[in-house]
């Protein structure tokens, strides 16, 4: 039997899309940063504030790429997300910064 490849590009667009829905139910426009190096993957924004959110498949990210997220320029009244999916979740493990 052989193993099934995983094309990772495909599979972390799937998961923003699935960010993308989330904060879209909870009241934000987002915007995609579609193959942007940036520090975030989404960028939503409604009248309660703004939400930066970067997703991560399987685990978290380690303490540099964490330490460069908190860092990162955020406007005020601005919440910095991550979102990890884990394999088979239904809803993705939220880590605010």
């Amino acid at each position: 039997m052989r193993a099934r490849l995983v094309n990772t590009a495909a599979k972390g667009r799937r998961l923003e899309h699935r960010s993308r829905q989330l904060l879209e139910a909870a009241g934000y426009t987002v915007l995609r940063a579609a193959a942007s190096k940036g520090d975030f993957d989404l960028v939503g924004y409604s009248a309660a504030g703004w939400g930066l959110v970067q997703g991560k498949a399987s685990r978290p990210p380690g303490p540099m790429e964490r330490r460069a997220l908190a860092e990162a320029p955020c406007p005020p009244a601005c919440a910095r997300l991550i979102h990890v999916w884990k394999p088979r979740a239904r809803l993705p493990e939220v880590v605010e910064l």
